[in-house]
């Protein structure tokens, strides 16, 4: 008898923390399956923030950061609404918009959004310019098994995936605290300076899972 054996590679997994640094995660097509998972530790989250830069040709609707719950599907999201052009936090499924950002196609934008249990006050930072802060949830903290992903938005505690929410283009830097970053260290960020790594997520230090096509490739900045 042969045994014929074939190698489908579905999953590349990093097992133990991998630094990104330079590095982006290219997501080159629309789907409804491509995403790459984020491993974080803890579950139980008084306040977050939560950084990222991203570069996209999209003109629809799609996700930039979806963290779920059993009990929240939209425990802390970040969506981009393209009918409204408005960038939508979302917080244990309520949301707040911010109209007005210069949220231009083909090149990068650096983004951070933050929220606080205490005071339920959301801040949106995009291109090193901050939001006005608005309320949308406050009085509990986001608690229970964490799945987080960038590249598809869930409907469902790690699935519930769509096409037409999915993201295409590239992203990278991606990291999360689990306190309000200070303006200061906001700025820090925006400007690739020294700053606090995330506690929660942090991409020198990263630990996550790609599921199809995903590339994970030297990051493309602007040539000075």
């Amino acid at each position: 008898m042969k045994f014929l054996l074939l190698s489908v590679m579905l999953t590349a997994c990093a097992a133990t923390p991998e630094d990104l640094s330079g590095k982006m995660f290219t997501f080159p097509q629309e789907t409804n399956t491509a995403h790459v998972r984020l491993t974080a530790s803890g579950q139980d989250y008084s306040a977050l923030t939560v950084c990222h830069r991203s570069f996209t040709d999209l003109k629809r609707d799609h996700i930039l950061f979806s963290m779920a719950t059993p009990a929240n599907s939209n425990s802390f999201l970040i969506f981009w609404d393209e009918t409204n052009k408005e960038m939508e936090p979302h917080i244990k499924d309520k949301k707040t918009e911010y109209r007005g950002q210069d949220y231009k196609p083909n090149m990068w934008h650096s983004i951070c959004t933050t929220w606080d249990s205490t005071s339920g006050l959301v801040q949106l930072w995009f291109d090193g310019r901050p939001s006005i802060r608005k309320f949308v949830s406050s009085g509990s903290n986001i608690r229970g098994a964490t799945v987080i992903i960038i590249g598809q938005e869930q409907d469902s505690h790690g699935g519930g995936f769509d096409l037409k929410q999915s993201f295409v283009g590239m992203m990278t830097d991606v990291y999360m605290w689990d306190y309000v970053l200070s303006p200061c260290e906001i700025q820090n960020y925006m400007d690739d300076l020294n700053f606090t790594p995330g506690n929660v997520l942090n991409w020198r230090a990263l630990e996550y899972q790609i599921r199809d096509r995903v590339l994970l490739e030297d990051k493309h900045m602007t040539c000075h």
